[in-house]
């Protein structure tokens, strides 16, 4: 079960050698503004997370950091034992066991879906093509766009093109997947398909930490949900107990409008 230490909590989290990803009093910063305050975060291997909280409360920013897109100024990072240092080598080491899924695909518009995803696995991995190719075709076979592989992205739908991006970053066989709103810039009709392929890694086990308003998800999926506000977890707890008994007024005005 996942563990939180936060400065206004007031309590403290030892790292736990089994960790997938573990936070350490970190802290960030843009100019004056303290966007992350404290912050600590424990999460075991195979555990499934959903991050929520208001608009500007720290969590794309937390979950970039996790894979050094932005840089924490204090505190401590790991990555399965890995910590995020300047070393251009340790944050290889995180990025290639730490899958991407943004808000928008940031696919390659001039590649095909397969070469989109064969990218990565053949320039940094050194995967012969065709094996890259064959780890590919088995991914997209699995988000269900096996079909689509010779297609261009702007030949795709929105939600086809989510599970492009999840196929592209699963190619690199991560250990965690992170997902950043995932679902946000996608028109209503095509969550479901993104949200269920979300749901079947879950379900084989993937370690993930997902930043969404989707609060079905977050009950059908999560371990554990953490709610932060103002740059700070204010509370983390199992999905059952944030959504019938959220302890603080925050999360509770949170909860209220969301799901009204």
């Amino acid at each position: 079960m996942l563990n939180i230490a936060n400065h206004a909590l007031g309590v403290s989290s030892p790292a736990h050698f089994e960790a997938a990803v573990e936070l350490q009093g970190v802290n960030k910063w843009y100019g004056a503004f303290h966007v992350l305050k404290d912050v600590s975060l424990s999460i075991k291997q195979k555990e499934r997370v959903v991050i929520c909280g208001p608009s500007g409360s720290g969590k794309s920013t937390m979950i970039r950091c996790i894979n050094r897109l932005e840089e924490h100024q204090t505190g401590s990072i790991s990555v399965n034992g890995t910590v995020l240092t300047a070393d251009l080598r340790n944050i290889d080491s995180v990025r290639g066991n730490a899958g991407m899924v943004f808000q928008h695909f940031n696919l390659f518009p001039h590649l095909t879906v397969l070469e989109n995803c064969t990218l990565a696995p053949i320039w940094v991995k050194k995967l012969p093509r065709w094996q890259a190719e064959e780890v590919a075709m088995d991914y997209l076979r699995r988000v269900r766009i096996d079909d689509k592989a010779g297609s261009f992205p702007d030949q795709l739908s929105g939600g086809q093109q989510q599970r492009a991006a999840i196929a592209r970053a699963l190619c690199m066989k991560p250990k965690v997947m992170l997902f950043d709103e995932p679902t946000s810039a996608l028109d209503p009709e095509m969550v479901k398909e993104v949200l269920d392929t979300m749901t079947s890694l879950a379900s084989e086990g993937m370690t993930m930490l997902c930043v969404t308003h989707e609060m079905g998800f977050a009950r059908e999926v999560a371990d554990s949900v953490v709610f932060m506000d103002r740059g700070e977890i204010v509370e983390a707890s199992t999905p059952n107990d944030f959504f019938t008994s959220p302890r603080s007024e925050r999360a509770q005005q949170f909860l209220r409008q969301i799901l009204r």
